[in-house]
Parts: structure tokens; C-alpha cells; sequence
């Protein structure tokens, strides 16, 4: 995912430099003359737009643990988080505790950065479809925080204008609404794509529902050789180019309007009846002051109950360089509990990663977190094929196909080509 920073670069050196600087030591620089210990923590949430009640569960973890104190240092993400964490792992100067997210674990894990958390308490509580996105190698290297619904939006007084009381929850019922809602005089919807981010997500969002309904196992199935883009996702193809058939976009336009910034503001102004985002901006959205939902795309057929799609999100890893080992794992156990995750969950408007975890409810997510309690989700394979490499290049080979320069059958070739990418 594009938001969390999965872009990473790692130095040829990183490997080989690890082992030995594992044996330097990093992170904090020790005890005070009165045993309070000082826990340097580094991550992408926290801070900005995006606070996340973490100050609210550090607050209580510095109350439960008085002698230690929490450092929290917040870094914007993508770019600029890597920027300033990679050089920081590479010379033994990072936090004691660290956010990732799938592709960093991995990467960061491989180059011995991160301290291997299999025996903590909390590992066993991890949901079975859950655990592969915190594991490398078979060992868990970091505790999820999140699974993050990825949806639908919906300005529920713009639909109302247009005679639409409840968001849709199939494809040919979606077409209709949008149709109702460009007959009312309002844009129908916002699909922002200007970093190929949004219209390979929500082809991922369609096949969550068009695709996995049919076969549960697809990607196993993939991995495995045993099934294809093509003609498999041809469906979720399609449904991006009917919406500009229709009238109901104009992916030109959308192309150059920013996912990130442009498009949440542009939603929270009014300015169309539907948007696709993550549930991480609900709380933002809020603020606009119109009564909203948040719900799983609708790609399905007549009359079928869309599945929702996930992310796995944001995790705490522990430096294996630290010198406060023992402070930084016993915040990563504070943070997996019920009662202090729900916190950060409630935030984010997320799904739990445990078994038998707190799951947040809000009637905004009425309808995607009674999808995921249903049983009707799918985890995006951020872990496996649809890495941060195969994630950019199916995002642009999509935004050609979207600007006519590409065939169907050749944008799926080309998908199955980043895919298969090892």
C-alpha cells in the first residue's frame, strides 16, 4: 500500500553490514541514575492528520510502566520515512521500536534489523489468516496492529437527493445509483488516480468479490500456477472502463488528481456522491460534518453480498539493535491487548488481527465490518504477489489501459507478468 511507504531501496551492503552492527548496539542509550528507562519508538501514525490515539495509549503504557519513557518520534510516511529509517538501521541509530508493514518486515527482517518475536505471548493469538503478513522465514518479526478495510465511500445526503437511500451492494444495483445520482445533477464519483494507486486497488477490490467468491484459494491457486489473470480478472478489468462508458468518470481527469491529498479533500467538500479510499480517513471524513458510510466495493452480481477487501497495515517491529530490549518488547505487549489496541483500532475504523480481538464499531462501517464479521473478506497478498514492486507496475499498466493505449487482454498479460515477478 502506497500510504504506508512500501517503497524500499536497500543498499547492497545492507546484509553483509548487519551482523556486525547488530553487535554495536542501537537505539536507546541506557537507564537513568534512577532505573527509568528511555524507549525510543519511530512510526508513520502518531502525529499529523493521522494521531491515531497514540499518544493516548502511550500515556497509559508510561502509567502502567512508570519507570519507562517513551520517546515517540513521528516521521511522515512514505519517502521520507525510509529515507530517514534505512540510513538510521544501516548505522545503529534507529528507535528501539519501529512501525512496518509487510514489505518492510520482510526486507528490514532479511537484513538481521529485526529482533525475532515468535515466543511473545501475543503470536499465538494472531488470526491464522493474519499471521503470514507479521512472518518471515517462519519466525514473527513484528505484531500487527490492523487489518484495514479498503471501500467504498458514500455522501449519503448527495444520495438522498438523487432518491438513493442505501449504498449499493452489487454491481448492476451500483450502475443503476450512479446513474440516478448523474440525472440529479451530481458528480457520482471520485476515483483519483494520479499515482496508479486507486484504479489498481479497486481492481483488486472487484476481484475481491467477482473473483474470490468463485475461489477462495485464487492466490494459492496463483502461486501454484494452477490460475490466471486472464480470464479470471476480466471482470474487475472491465468494471473500471463501464464507469467511463457510462459517463460516470473521466479517468483522464482522474489521472492527474492526487489520491493522497486532492481527493480526500475534494469528497469531504461535497463534491461527489461516491469515493474509493481506506477506512483510515473515515475519522477525517467525519469532520466534513455529512452523515457517511463506508462500505466494500460492490462488484459482485444481482443480488450477492460484496466482500470486503483488507489490508494488512501497520505493525510494531523491534530493533534488534536496541539495548533496551526488554522495555521495547514489553510496549509491543501492551500495544496487543484488547483494551489498549481497540483504541488505535477505533481510530483507524479497523478490523482486529487477533483472535478473539475488539473490533471497533462505528455506523459509518456498519457495512464493511459486518462483511468482515460475516466472514466475507479477503486479505490483499501485500506478502506474497501483490508486493510493492508488482503493486506500481500493475498500477501503471492499469492507468494505460485506462487511457486506451493498452488492450484488455494485453493489460492482463502484462498483470500476470508483475505478478509473477520474483
Amino acid at each position: 500500500m502506497k500510504r504506508s511507504g512500501r517503497r524500499l531501496a536497500v543498499a547492497t551492503t545492507v546484509t553483509a553490514m548487519a551482523v556486525s552492527l547488530a553487535a554495536c548496539g542501537g537505539g536507546s542509550s541506557g537507564a537513568s541514575s534512577d532505573g527509568t528507562v528511555t524507549l525510543h519508538v519511530q512510526a508513520w501514525k502518531g502525529g499529523g492528520a493521522e494521531p491515531a490515539n497514540v499518544a493516548e495509549i502511550n500515556k497509559a503504557f508510561e502509567k502502567a510502566h512508570p519507570k519507562i519513557k517513551v520517546d515517540f518520534e513521528y516521521i511522515t510516511a512514505n519517502d521520507t520515512y525510509l529515507q530517514k529509517l534505512q540510513p538510521e538501521l544501516l548505522g545503529g541509530k534507529a528507535g528501539d521500536v519501529i512501525m512496518v508493514d509487510t514489505d518492510k518486515m520482510k526486507k528490514w527482517g532479511a537484513s538481521g534489523y529485526l529482533a525475532d518475536l515468535s515466543k511473545e505471548s501475543w503470536a499465538s493469538r494472531i488470526a491464522p489468516d493474519a499471521k503470514p503478513f507479521a512472518q518471515s522465514d517462519g519466525k514473527t518479526l513484528a505484531m500487527p496492529m490492523e487489518l484495514i478495510g479498503i471501500g467504498l465511500y458514500a455522501n449519503m445526503d448527495l444520495l438522498k437527493k438523487a432518491g438513493v437511500t442505501e449504498v449499493p451492494a452489487d454491481w448492476p444495483t451500483f450502475l443503476a445509483d450512479l446513474a440516478k445520482v448523474k440525472k440529479a445533477g451530481i458528480d457520482p464519483i471520485a476515483l483519483p488516480d494520479k499515482s496508479g494507486w486507486t484504479g489498481s486497488s479497486v481492481f483488486q477490490a472487484a476481484g475481491s468479490t467477482s473473483v474470490y467468491q468463485k475461489n477462495k484459494q485464487w492466490d494459492a491457486d496463483f502461486l501454484a500456477g494452477k490460475a490466471s489473470f486472464d480470464p479470471d480478472w476480466s471482470d474487475p478489468l472491465a468494471q473500471l472502463k463501464t464507469l467511463e462508458d457510462k459517463g460516470y468518470v473521466n479517468w483522464k481527469n482522474q489521472l492527474g488528481i492526487d489520491e493522497w491529498s486532492q481527493g480526500a479533500q475534494d469528497f469531504s467538500a461535497g463534491k461527489s456522491a461516491f469515493w474509493y479510499q481506506g477506512a483510515w480517513q473515515v475519522s477525517n471524513v467525519k469532520k466534513a460534518g455529512f452523515p457517511v458510510s463506508f462500505a466494500p466495493w460492490p462488484g459482485g452480481g444481482q443480488g450477492t453480498e460484496p466482500n470486503g477487501m483488507l489490508f494488512s497495515g501497520t505493525m510494531w517491529a523491534v530493533n534488534s539493535q536496541s539495548q533496551q530490549g526488554d522495555a521495547a518488547r514489553s510496549y509491543v505487549d501492551f500495544w496487543s491487548r484488547s483494551a489498549n489496541l481497540a483504541k488505535y483500532l477505533d481510530a483507524e475504523h479497523a478490523e482486529s488481527p487477533f483472535t478473539g480481538g475488539t473490533t471497533p464499531e462505528s455506523t459509518e462501517t456498519t457495512a464493511f465490518t459486518t462483511a468482515f464479521k460475516d466472514g466475507r473478506y479477503r486479505i490483499l497478498p501485500s506478502g506474497s504477489w501483490y508486493g510493492a514492486t508488482a503493486e506500481t507496475a500493475i498500477g501503471s499498466k492499469i492507468q494505460a489501459y485506462l487511457l486506451g493505449t493498452e488492450s484488455a487482454a494485453q493489460t492482463l498479460k502484462d498483470i500476470q507478468t508483475a505478478a509473477s515477478a520474483k
